[in-house]
Order: structure tokens, then C-alpha cells, then sequence
């Protein structure tokens, strides 16, 4: 299974989510792009965050120094992001791929992030509690299901809110996987507790 980690934006969740999916069924992972943070990137944040040996982290296909829009900071190291050049690594493994940002991320002038969604690949949406963010995850329903692309499930992030989640998931008849609470902190054991919760869910998408 080839899981896709999107969200409704930026710092919604998705590494954590990607954790513990990662962790919940010992998957592969991989940030095809990376912004910024290079001495702290999400993959190394994955590798402190989980605590199973079979995980394989697999190498970025580009690496940016700047923390900004793809598109932006592979200006500012003189290049150009193409597409040929992501190539998705070969495992056996289930594999977790995390996007970047929402999905109309610009990686150039022409693709964006939901660009890099294959056919094969089980997306999971990422929405976090805030003000308009009904919004924001109908909306990022709607340009998937006009790419014919289809969201497997989703995860919520912060507190409950029982009014957002029922419309969310009346109007998008998504899979619900899974809240993630407003936690003081995350580490292993926190990833663990998650992944246990979550596994059966995965599993039956």
C-alpha cells in the first residue's frame, strides 16, 4: 500500500500524521520535496518520532534550502523542479509519502504537488481545526474529486470539534482514521499510542 499525506496547508499536521502512520504499520517513507530545515527536515523528524527497525527512510529528491514555496526555493538555488527527475523508490514495503503544504503547491511553473499523486497511491487528507477550515478541506476535496482523484481517508487534527468533523465527513463521505488531540508534546511513546489507535483504519482502506 502506497499512502499520500496531504493537507488543507501548511503546518496542519502532515509529518505527524506521516509518523504515525509510518510507525502503525512499520512503512517506508519518503519526502520527495523538502524546503528548508534541511539540518532538521521532516524526514528527520520521522526518524526521532518512530521507534521500529523495519522503516526505511528513503533520500529527498530535492533538497531546497530555502523554507518557502517549492517553486520559490528552487529559484533561489538555481534550478528548476521536473518531475522526470522525482522518482519514487523501490520497496517492498508499504510506503508513506508526505507531500508539501496543500495540494496547489507550485513545484514550477507548471505541476504542483497534487502532480506527484500516481494512481496506486491511498490519499489521506490531513485537516486541522481552525476558523475557515471547513473551507479549506471541502475545497481541497473538490480539486482532487475534479482529478478524479480519490481521498481515502482523513485525519483530524486538535481538539474535537464535533460540528466541523460531521459536516466534513457528511459532505465529502470520506473514511474517518483518526483525531490527533492538541498534544504538549509528541515523542515516541505519544506516536506509538496514536499508531495503535489508527492501525485498524489503515489497514481497511
Amino acid at each position: 500500500m502506497k499512502l499520500f499525506i496531504t493537507g488543507i496547508g501548511t503546518d496542519v499536521g502532515k509529518t505527524i500524521t506521516s509518523a504515525i502512520v509510518t510507525q502503525a504499520l512499520e512503512a517506508d517513507y519518503w519526502k520527495p520535496v523538502q524546503a528548508g530545515d534541511l539540518d532538521n527536515s521532516d524526514s528527520h523528524k520521522i526518524q526521532r518520532y518512530i521507534s521500529n527497525s523495519k522503516t526505511q527512510i528513503f533520500e529527498n529528491s530535492y533538497k531546497l534550502n530555502t523554507p518557502a514555496s517549492p517553486h520559490l526555493a528552487a529559484a533561489i538555488d538555481g534550478i528548476t523542479i521536473d518531475l522526470k527527475k522525482i522518482i519514487e523508490p523501490l520497496t517492498d514495503n508499504h510506503l508513506v509519502i508526505e507531500g508539501a503544504g496543500g495540494i496547489l503547491v507550485p513545484l514550477n511553473d507548471i505541476d504542483c504537488i497534487v502532480d506527484l499523486i500516481k494512481e496506486d497511491y491511498k490519499v489521506i487528507l490531513v485537516s486541522r481545526h481552525y476558523l475557515g477550515s471547513i473551507n479549506h478541506t471541502l475545497l481541497t476535496f473538490e480539486a482532487l474529486k475534479n482529478r478524479n482523484i480519490a481521498v481515502a481517508g482523513i485525519v483530524f487534527s486538535g481538539d474535537e470539534n464535533k460540528a466541523t468533523e460531521e459536516i466534513i465527513l457528511s459532505k465529502t463521505k470520506a473514511k474517518f482514521i483518526g483525531r490527533i488531540e492538541n498534544e504538549p508534546y509528541f515523542d515516541q511513546n505519544v506516536i506509538q499510542y496514536y499508531a495503535d489507535k489508527f492501525r485498524e483504519n489503515l489497514l481497511n482502506l
